[in-house]
């Protein structure tokens, strides 16, 4: 059973950073690829990043490209999401995501973090 468990949120003013994780489990972690979710109330569930298993190949959606930056420790089972800048538009409830198939690029994913708050303040 793939788990996945996020933490490092909290509130940050505007122009600032913080860096969230997510540990894995239950499978050869270095084996998928990973993503950061988030979702802002009243709004839908975007793309923020991908990471490939190898951490060799990244994907990030234009809204955080030059601010976000995802990585992966393999060793710790854990992928992460720096995020600099901050923007009161990054408020929202960001989910660690993963494929069931080995992929670099996944299309679908099939196993969701319980999310963790990112409050921005103007």
């Amino acid at each position: 059973q793939v788990q996945l468990v996020e933490s490092g949120g909290g509130l940050v003013p505007a122009g600032g950073s913080m860096r969230l994780s997510c540990a894995a489990s239950g499978r050869t972690f270095s084996s998928y690829a990973m993503g950061w979710f988030r979702q802002a109330p009243g709004k839908e569930r975007e793309f923020v990043a991908s990471i490939s298993g190898s951490g060799g190949y990244t994907k990030y959606a234009d809204s955080v490209k030059g601010r976000f930056t995802i990585s992966r420790d393999n060793t710790k089972n854990t992928v992460y999401l720096q995020m600099n800048n901050l923007k009161p538009e990054d408020t929202a409830v960001y989910y660690c995501a993963a494929p069931r198939a080995i992929v670099p690029v996944p299309t679908r994913y099939d196993y969701w973090g319980p999310g963790t708050q990112v409050t921005v303040s103007s």
